[in-house]
């Protein structure tokens, strides 16, 4: 049907008749001679309708308009001097046409495919138009042949790629299931996966030594930009492993992926203890492109004559005083704004937000009247302290603090906007705490197969670290692993710590209780984000711009109308009745 792909013809078809198809990207009537640029996957490149050449093709070109599918042919021709467009790899040549042919038109637009600020409810009921964009289209590109390097290197480690169920066993993985009931097997229910990990596991247990996949995952939770119920994930597992074995293959994974898409990265990358990263940064995912560290100021504090100071720092094992200074601060923000800044942080839990600017003759705010002037220098000394700076504070309970004190120093950083935009930065995360306790539960911080450190101590349940590791890049989770439970006993264990029964544990996980008795080789892996790092190798803000008809923050498919009423005839074959006017 056509010779050439539209940015495959240049100058060396000058002469030459050629075939190319495509949508009418724009369409120009300069006096009778008509011009169309004519797009493909490839590009673009300008058809000319001149009645001296071809008068049928100036006929079929009058009645064309944008978006309509042509096939046209005609003669390469170079452009006439100053007529050359530098914007287009085809920009010397264009071709004059000797037949156009109309194979299907368009209605109208409903939006303009270049228009950043169309509303994205427009966008995603016409999806399938918005993936027409060039923008799009080298997204999809990008993450084509992301994918294609990650198997390629996966496959040259001797991994295997193996696929997994999609219909499997609810469990639980710290996440809801979506739900699927059985016809077969009325009132019972399939789950769909939240990750392969049962199943990776198990095909260590079977000895199939190293294996990969690229898989979908599936998570009832509450949608954000980073997140969707539906998502793509670099599963892997292998065998006779340590933490350094499968860290050495996750980076290889993550180099090739990002300097085959054209980026430049390090071989190699920090690790940070998940402790230090919480003490430094408020945050197990840090944003290490800029500085700006949490300083611990609680023993300065404990001399404060302010009684709410003095009885917080008396607890130093769970409560936390940090400072966070912000360079230039005193001359960049307004008072309206600083006062700004408390509302913000006190949406996240904080009390309050203290603070001190830094003056010529010392520092000044209505906290230094709490402190004696030794305990004030000691402050500028180990927050360092420059004239003009402001030094924030935060105080309470030791999640509390870091969570709303490593949220305020991002938010910072973005209202400064000091935050390079064009840079890579790396992070292992490593030595995870095995176990939190959250109303006097207690949950496996990353999944109950993780290897803990040891347990012969535990007394203290959040004391007790495990071998598990996240790979951090730009303040997102990119993905983590760990080196998982390969004894029966250390899972059965952890499950009795967590407070799992025998009897529950043998219901929800009996058949990875009775693989791990049948000769279990140590093992561990990790599983990295596909759509993430498609996210930031894109330099988008949303997984949803990278995963071809994603879901709203509603969980709703705008394009399809999913998800949908089915008709009563289906729910009777499913054992189903749908009451409505339930209270939750």
């Amino acid at each position: 049907m056509r010779t050439h792909y539209c940015t495959d013809v240049n100058e060396n078809n000058i002469g030459e008749t050629v075939t190319v198809a495509g949508w009418v990207n724009s369409r120009r009537d300069h006096g009778g001679i008509i011009f169309i640029d004519l797009r493909d996957k490839g590009g673009i490149v300008q058809l000319v309708a001149d009645p001296a050449d071809c008068k049928e093709a100036l006929e079929v070109a009058e009645t064309v308009r944008d978006e309509f599918v042509l096939i046209a042919t005609g003669k390469v021709r170079a452009r006439g001097e100053g007529l050359e467009n530098p914007n287009l790899a085809t920009g010397k040549i264009e071709i004059i046409l000797e037949k156009l042919v109309i194979e299907n038109k368009s209605k109208p637009m409903p939006f303009d495919l270049n228009d950043e600020k169309v509303n994205d409810e427009i966008k995603l009921r016409n999806r399938f138009l918005e993936l027409r964009s060039a923008k799009m289209l080298d997204i999809f590109k990008l993450r084509s042949k992301a994918a294609i390097q990650v198997r390629n290197t996966l496959d040259e480690l001797g991994f295997l790629d193996v696929e997994t169920p999609i219909l499997t066993k609810s469990t639980p993985e710290g996440a809801r299931d979506y739900l699927v009931p059985s016809r077969v097997h009325g009132g019972e229910f399939y789950a769909l996966p939240q990750s392969p990990q049962l199943f990776k596991q198990l095909l260590m247990v079977s000895g199939f030594d190293k294996y990969f996949q690229i898989a979908k995952c599936f998570r009832d939770e509450d949608l954000r930009a980073d997140r969707q119920p539906e998502f793509t994930q670099i599963d892997v597992e292998m065998s006779f492993c340590d933490q350094e074995d499968v860290i050495k293959v996750a980076e290889k994974v993550i180099y090739d992926v990002f300097t085959k898409c054209g980026k430049t990265v390090s071989e190699t990358f920090p690790r940070m203890r998940y402790q230090d990263a919480m003490e430094t940064y408020g945050s197990d995912k840090p944003d290490t492109r800029f500085e700006m560290p949490l300083v611990d100021v609680i023993d300065i504090f404990a001399n404060s004559t302010n009684e709410i100071f003095s009885s917080i720092a008396k607890d130093k094992k769970n409560n936390r005083i940090k400072a966070l200074k912000c360079p230039n601060g005193d001359n960049i923000f307004s008072k309206r704004q600083m006062k700004g800044f408390e509302d913000y942080v006190r949406k996240f839990g904080a009390k309050g937000l203290g603070y001190f600017q830094m003056k010529e003759d010392g520092l000044k705010g209505p906290l230094t009247k709490f402190f004696s002037e030794s305990d004030l220098e000691e402050i500028i000394k180990v927050t360092e302290l420059a004239v003009g700076d402001v030094v924030f504070f935060g105080a309470g309970d030791k999640k509390t603090v870091w969570d709303y004190m490593g949220r305020f120093r991002l938010y910072l950083a973005e209202t400064m906007d000091i935050i390079p935009a064009d840079l890579f930065s790396f992070l292992w995360v490593v030595d995870f705490p095995m176990f939190e306790i959250e109303d006097g539960r207690t949950k496996a911080l990353h999944h109950p197969f993780t290897m803990p450190k040891s347990l012969e101590d535990t007394s203290d349940l959040e004391a007790i670290e495990s071998i598990a590791y996240d790979i951090v890049l730009n303040g997102t989770e990119l993905g983590g692993g760990s080196i998982r439970i390969h004894k029966e006993e250390i899972q059965s264990k952890v499950f009795e710590l967590m407070g799992i029964s025998d009897e529950e544990a043998r219901e929800k996980f009996g058949f990875l209780l009775d693989a791990l008795q049948y000769g279990a080789p140590s093992h561990g892996g990790f599983a990295m984000g596909l759509d993430r790092m498609i996210m930031l190798l894109a330099g988008t803000d949303s997984i949803r711009d990278v995963i071809a008809f994603p879901k709203t923050q509603k969980a709703q498919c705008l394009l399809t109308g999913a998800p949908s009423p089915v008709d009563a005839e289906q729910l009777k074959d499913l054992s189903l009745r749908i009451r409505k006017n339930v209270e939750a």
